[in-house]
C-alpha cells in the first residue's frame, strides 16, 4: 500500500510541526541572544561598542556558510539529521563560551555555532514540503515561520532579564539546557523521513541554478529589499541597549530587554500580510509594509520612552509585512530552481544582519541616536523608491 502524506488530522503531522517548532524557538533565541548584550560586552572584555556586535555579525557569517554548504548536503543525506545536529552544534558552545575570558575565542565559538544553527533553516522548510500534505503544510509553515519570531523575541528577553539579576554567564548555561531538552524532545518526537529522495545532481548544477538567479534583476532587486530591511531593522536593535541605559532614561539591562516584545507584533504581522495580500496587490502592501517601518524608525526620534516603545512597534509590524512579503516574491519571480532562490533571499536576509550588527559604529559614535535612525529609516525608503523608477522604466521600454 503506497504511503500518504501527512495531513492535520494525523498525530504525526502534530509530531512533526511541534518539533520543527521548538527546534525553530531554540536555533532563533541562541542566534539572536546576544544583542541585549553588547553593553555588558563592552564593559566585562573591554572592547569598543562597534565590536561588540561582532558576537552577532561572526554568527551570522557561519549561518551564510552554513545555509550555502548544509542546503547541498541535506538534499543528498537527508533532513532530519541535519535538524538534530544544528540543535547539537547550537546547545554546545553556550556550555564552552562561558568557561573563557576571552573575546576572541567567544567569537571563534559563535562562528561555529553560526554554521551549524544553518542546519535547521537548511532542511525544516524542505522536509516540512516532503512529508506533509499540500493542503497542510501552510499550517505547519505558519507556525515554523512564527516560531521564528517568537525564539529571536524571548531569546533576546530571557537573556537580558538573567544577565541583569545574574550574569551572563548563567544566561548562556540556562540557553545550553534548553537547547538540549529540546534536542532530547525532537531525538523522540519527529519522525523520519519517508518521502526523501536523495539528489543524483552534481552540485554544479546547484551552481548553475544560484548563478542563474544571480543574473535575473528582478530578483536581484529582491534580494537587495532583503538586506537593506534586515540592516535598518537590525541596526536600531543593535545600539538601542546603549542608548536606552545611557541618560537620560537610564534603564536596567532588564527593562531593555522588555523592549524585545515588541518583536510579538511579528507573530501577528506575517500571516496578517499574507492574508491581506491575498485580498490586494502583493507589492502594494509589501510598500505600505516597508513606510510604516519607516514610521516607526522615526517615531523612536521622540525624546519620551512612550514614544520609543510606539516606534519600535510600530516598526516591527511594518518590518516583519514587508519580509514576509518579500520573501513570497521571490517564489513568484522563478519558475524554476526555486530552493537556490529562497536559499539566495535567505542569506541576503542575513548579509543584511551582519551589516546591521558590526558596520554602523562610527556612525554611532559621531552622531548618536539621531544620525543613526535617519540612515536607517532613509536606507529602505530610498531603495523602495528606486525600485519602482526601475520597473516604471521597464514598463516604458516595453510600451515602447
Amino acid at each position: 500500500m503506497q504511503q500518504q502524506a501527512y495531513t492535520i488530522r494525523d498525530l504525526y503531522f502534530w509530531r512533526i510541526t511541534l518539533s520543527l517548532a521548538l527546534a525553530s524557538f531554540f536555533i532563533f533565541a541562541g542566534l539572536y541572544a546576544v544583542q541585549p548584550l553588547f553593553p555588558v560586552f563592552v564593559k566585562e572584555f573591554g572592547i569598543a561598542v562597534s565590536a561588540s556586535g561582532l558576537a552577532l555579525s561572526v554568527t551570522i557569517i557561519g549561518l551564510i556558510a552554513g545555509l550555502i554548504v548544509l542546503g547541498f548536503w541535506s538534499d543528498r543525506s537527508g533532513r532530519t539529521v541535519f535538524i538534530k545536529l544544528s540543535l547539537a552544534g547550537a546547545s554546545i558552545p553556550f556550555l564552552i563560551i562561558p568557561l573563557s575570558d576571552s573575546f576572541l575565542l567567544l567569537l571563534i565559538l559563535r562562528l561555529v555555532q553560526g554554521f551549524a544553527l544553518a542546519g535547521l533553516p537548511a532542511a525544516a522548510l524542505a522536509y516540512l514540503s516532503e512529508e506533509i500534505d499540500r493542503r497542510s503544510v501552510h499550517v505547519a509553515t505558519a507556525l515554523y515561520i512564527s516560531s521564528n519570531a517568537l525564539g529571536g523575541m524571548i531569546g533576546r528577553v530571557m537573556t537580558g532579564y538573567i544577565t541583569d539579576h545574574f550574569s551572563w554567564e548563567i544566561a548562556f548555561y540556562v540557553l545550553a539546557m534548553i537547547g538540549l531538552v529540546i534536542l532530547a524532545a525532537v531525538m523522540f518526537m519527529l519522525p523520519k523521513s519517508r518521502f526523501f529522495e536523495p539528489s543524483k545532481l552534481p552540485f554544479s548544477s546547484d551552481l548553475k541554478g544560484f548563478s542563474y538567479h544571480l543574473k535575473n534583476p528582478a530578483l536581484l532587486l529582491i534580494f537587495g529589499l532583503g538586506i537593506v530591511l534586515q540592516f535598518s531593522f537590525t541596526g536600531i536593535w543593535t545600539y538601542l541597549p546603549f542608548y536606552l541605559e545611557a541618560p537620560p532614561f537610564s534603564l536596567s539591562l532588564e527593562a531593555v530587554s522588555y523592549m524585545f516584545f515588541a518583536y510579538g507584533l511579528g507573530v501577528i504581522g506575517s500571516p496578517l500580510a499574507g492574508w491581506v495580500a491575498g485580498h490586494f496587490s502583493l507589492r502594494t502592501i509589501r510598500l505600505i509594509g516597508v513606510f510604516v517601518m519607516v514610521s516607526g524608525l522615526l517615531i523612536t526620534l521622540g525624546s519620551a520612552l512612550w514614544m520609543i516603545i510606539v516606534g519600535l512597534c510600530v516598526a516591527c509590524l511594518g518590518f516583519f509585512t514587508a519580509h514576509s512579503l518579500t520573501a513570497s516574491s521571490v517564489a513568484e519571480e522563478v519558475t524554476h530552481h526555486k530552493g537556490s532562490a529562497s536559499s539566495l533571499y535567505l542569506v541576503s536576509y542575513y548579509i543584511g544582519v551582519a551589516l546591521g550588527s558590526s558596520v554602523l559604529g562610527p556612525l554611532w559614535s559621531n552622531w548618536g541616536w539621531k544620525g543613526l535612525i535617519v540612515l536607517l529609516a532613509c536606507v529602505p525608503a530610498v531603495y523602495v523608491v528606486i525600485i519602482r523608477l526601475f520597473r516604471y522604466r521597464d514598463k516604458q521600454q516595453t510600451a515602447s
